[in-house]
């Protein structure tokens, strides 16, 4: 480590710019132990530390005369890291606030698992402004030897940086505080295998079904890019990735329009496109569930990278994904409502506990889920529950019916890689209006409230993984992302009201032997607004996962260095919050998710991610829509407690306003 302190008149050729500062450089050098390029070469990294401190006034000299400050060129020209330092050093002297500046080096040669890696980990890391990667997606990492640097050397050396980032709003006073600080959160955000000796070859895969917009979307091409894996869309013409001019079209390859209605021409549309492109495809991928066994058969076809297709029909049908459970004997799956009648009639139907809950076989976001007191509300269910998809392309007329299972129901996300858990995470999934006590037909099962991390019990966390693999591997899976949701049967955890707070707490008795009871398996990511969260909170990004799995075994290293969280556990609590539909009308409120922002600026740093879905126009059904779409939703954060964030996310609840016509 060393250190420099000079006071410098700064000038960037070949600008007329000149700026004066107090410049401390400071170099640190790391050792990632996580990070093996080779198998003789671990990981070294450096830093380079600028600490920036805008002089106010020229100072007198000793002779009386004006201090003659020490010059400096930059040309800012010369690399993207120049040109960040340019543009920071004058904020700094704009501002008259003292910033840091760290630049990234790299001791060894190599190449990135993904060329924004420094953006994806920091996001969020507290008091960092903005971060800069300067190495292009599959483009080599130069190598430099960690050295002392003066400033009349910066120009030289930072063609070599790899990446920078910018601190602000520091003590000047205390920059070894704030330098030591993200020592550690580098330390924490970068102990894994970021770098690998051999050279990633570009990729290409075929995307179907590219999502409604692209605030749901985005993080998901982002990933592509900075994997050097390129997106060849497929949708329905019109969509708005399909102008090769429009604003989002550098975020895929090319687009084939094609209808991806699923019917039964769905999986041969898909092959012929495919086999039509000018160019191979290395995989193919979807993250909508009803495409998922049409795309995976069109895989087979196409000889691409999949899991089975059985497997996938399986995990997107209800009821057959409970019959291959050890309690399937608790349920019953209906062919279609008339067969409701014999099974009443038999022996297991005369031992009918109520309450029970009724779904369609197909379905998704809890949608037509019932929870039925009796006989009359059974026959009611069952009949809507068969006719949610009757008139689908692809018609679905098939139940279930199972026992209502108390205990905490979570949000597991796997990660499976040869038949191996890799990474997973635990959400819990707070109680819905389905679940009250006095819950009626009409009360659904919309989520509400999702906290990260959970605050289960560990055993009980490691029960929901293993029992949930088991559950995975039963349909036919070994590799790929998986979002679960389940409960755990007599959990030593329950949901209670303390002091005006609503979350778990410890049960004052022990009580029967925990089981993990499987609602459903959706075999790709969770939806945006959870993977999001995930990798907000522990870093790791669900929808890059999705894209390496896709490809194959050729992406396994890359799978298995992306599969790590950040070293010391997750950066805050988040909790994603719902703003369900409540009332039904016509919005009038322009965006009532921005209204409440700018109502509650001070809110604005806690909330890292939301989405107004239903704005200015939308027509609201109420809480009995068809489709359970809800107005509005947050992220919300605390770094202090998860007791802090439920009361941030509760605040959000009782302020959150619109109109309606």
């Amino acid at each position: 480590m060393a250190h420099k302190n000079t006071r410098f008149e700064v000038r960037f050729p070949p600008s007329e710019d000149t700026l004066r500062v107090n410049i401390n450089t400071r170099t640190t050098e790391f050792s990632n132990g996580a990070c093996q390029v080779d198998s003789d070469t671990w990981t070294h990294y450096w830093v380079l530390d600028l600490a920036l401190k805008p002089i106010e006034e020229p100072q007198t000299s000793k002779n009386g005369g004006i201090e003659a400050l020490s010059q400096l060129g930059i040309d800012s020209s010369d690399s993207a890291a120049s040109a960040f330092l340019k543009d920071y050093m004058s904020l700094v002297t704009k501002v008259r606030k003292a910033a840091i500046i760290r630049f990234v080096f790299s001791c060894v040669r190599g190449y990135l698992v993904r060329s924004d890696f420094l953006e994806q980990r920091l996001e969020c890391c507290a008091g960092v402004e903005r971060v800069e990667s300067f190495i292009s997606p599959l483009h080599a990492v130069p190598n430099a030897a960690f050295q002392e640097v003066s400033p009349s050397q910066l120009s030289e050396v930072l063609n070599y940086a790899i990446g920078s980032l910018l601190l602000q709003d520091i003590e000047a006073e205390d920059f070894e505080g704030e330098f030591l600080r993200l020592d550690n959160e580098f330390k924490n955000r970068f102990s894994f295998s970021w770098l690998q000796a051999d050279p990633i070859p570009r990729r290409r895969i075929a995307w179907v079904q590219g999502r409604e917009n692209i605030g749901v979307s985005r993080r998901a091409y982002e990933a592509a890019r900075a994997l050097g894996v390129s997106i060849v869309m497929i949708d329905n013409p019109g969509h708005w990735l399909e102008d090769d001019h429009g604003p989002y079209a550098h975020l895929r390859e090319a687009f084939i329009p094609m209808s991806i209605e699923v019917d039964q021409g769905f999986t041969q549309r898909i092959v012929d496109a495919v086999r039509g492109y000018k160019y191979s495809v290395d995989g193919l991928t979807t993250i909508s569930d009803m495409r998922l066994p049409g795309v995976a058969e069109a895989c087979e076809i196409l000889g691409l990278p999949t899991s089975p297709y059985t497997a996938f029909q399986i995990a997107g049908h209800k009821g057959k994904t409970r019959m291959l459970e050890a309690d399937a004997g608790e349920s019953v799956t209906l062919s279609n409502a008339t067969e409701l009648s014999n099974f009443l009639n038999s022996e297991k139907g005369q031992q009918l506990a109520f309450p029970l809950v009724v779904k369609p076989s197909l379905g998704w976001n809890s949608d037509c889920v019932s929870k039925v007191w009796n006989l009359n509300e059974l026959v009611e269910a069952v009949q809507r529950a068969s006719e949610r998809h009757a008139d689908a392309a692809s018609p679905s007329l098939g139940v279930v019916i199972e026992p209502y299972i108390e205990g905490p129901e979570v949000d597991a996300n796997l990660v499976l890689l040869d038949g191996q858990v890799v990474y997973f995470d635990i959400e819990d999934d707070f109680p819905t209006r389905g679940d009250a006590s006095d819950a009626g037909m009409d009360d659904n099962f919309q989520e509400t409230q999702v906290l990260l991390p959970s605050v289960l019990p560990k055993d009980e966390i490691q029960l929901l993984c293993e029992s949930l693999r088991r559950s995975i591997l039963r349909q036919g899976f070994t590799s790929g992302v998986f979002h679960c949701e389940a409960r755990v049967r007599h959990s030593t955890m329950i949901y209670t009201d303390r002091d005006g707070i609503f979350d778990m707490q410890k049960k004052e008795e022990r009580g029967r032997e925990r089981s993990i009871y499987l609602h459903e398996i959706n075999a790709r990511p969770p939806g945006y607004l959870e993977s999001v969260a995930v990798t907000l909170t522990h870093g790791v990004d669900y929808y890059a996962l999705q894209i390496l799995l896709c490809i194959g075994s050729v992406e396994n290293s890359r799978v298995h260095a992306l599969c790590n969280p950040f070293l010391n556990g997750p950066q805050f609590h988040l909790c994603i919050l719902i703003i369900p539909q409540t009332r039904a009308g016509i919005m009038k409120t322009e965006d009532a998710g921005a209204d409440l922002l700018s109502r509650n600026p001070e809110l604005r740093k806690h909330v890292p991610d939301y989405d107004t879905y239903l704005k200015r126009g939308a027509i609201l059904e109420g809480p009995s829509a068809r489709s359970l779409w809800w107005v509005a939703n947050f992220s919300v954060i605390s770094r202090t407690s998860r007791l802090d964030c439920i009361r941030r996310a509760r605040f959000i609840q009782e302020n959150f306003i619109y109109e309606l016509e």
